[in-house]
């Protein structure tokens, strides 16, 4: 018999909109859309397999160091890009507390405030740095026009098996 090698690599992200901050302090939020998958890029790839062999001046995707990131660019997610392609873009660090793992799954989680972010949501991303750092992923998908006044959260989950 033959071990058949396999790897289940699953992504999910959560969008999820409060009206205003009181809203978001009750947690009555008026939508919360699931979008499913993404695409490694290159750079996260490397920046990941670094950190596992522990090559040095590599930075951990933790609480100190991890951003998700929205934009509204439409452009095809690519392998070879380096993080989000919109004109207008906003990387957020963590919510206490994140980034989590719960066996083979680890999320990010971040909370964008009245004023951030204002503008359409059309691309997502983890990066790992204060600066342009190295993306591990990017996801296109419409999740409309974030206004002042509103909170909007952001999580992605990464599960291996």
């Amino acid at each position: 018999m033959h071990a058949v090698e396999k790897l289940l690599y699953k992504t999910e992200w959560i969008v999820t909109k409060y009206e205003s901050e009181e809203a978001f302090r009750q947690k009555c939020p008026f939508e919360r859309n699931v979008v499913e998958g993404n695409l490694l890029l290159n750079e996260g790839i490397q920046e990941l397999w670094d950190l596992v062999i522990n090559t040095g001046g590599t930075t951990p995707f933790d609480n100190s160091n991890a951003r998700l990131g929205v934009g509204d660019g439409t452009t095809a997610e690519d392998a070879t890009q380096t993080g989000l392609v919109g004109s207008n873009t906003f990387y957020k660090g963590m919510d206490t507390g994140y980034p989590q793992r719960n066996a083979q799954t680890v999320t990010w989680r971040a909370v964008f405030a009245s004023g951030e972010a204002n503008f359409d949501w059309r691309e997502f991303s983890v990066d790992n740095g204060s600066t342009a750092e190295k993306n591990l992923n990017r996801k296109v998908s419409n999740q409309g026009t974030k206004v002042s006044g509103q909170v909007w959260t952001l999580e992605l989950s990464i599960t291996l098996s």
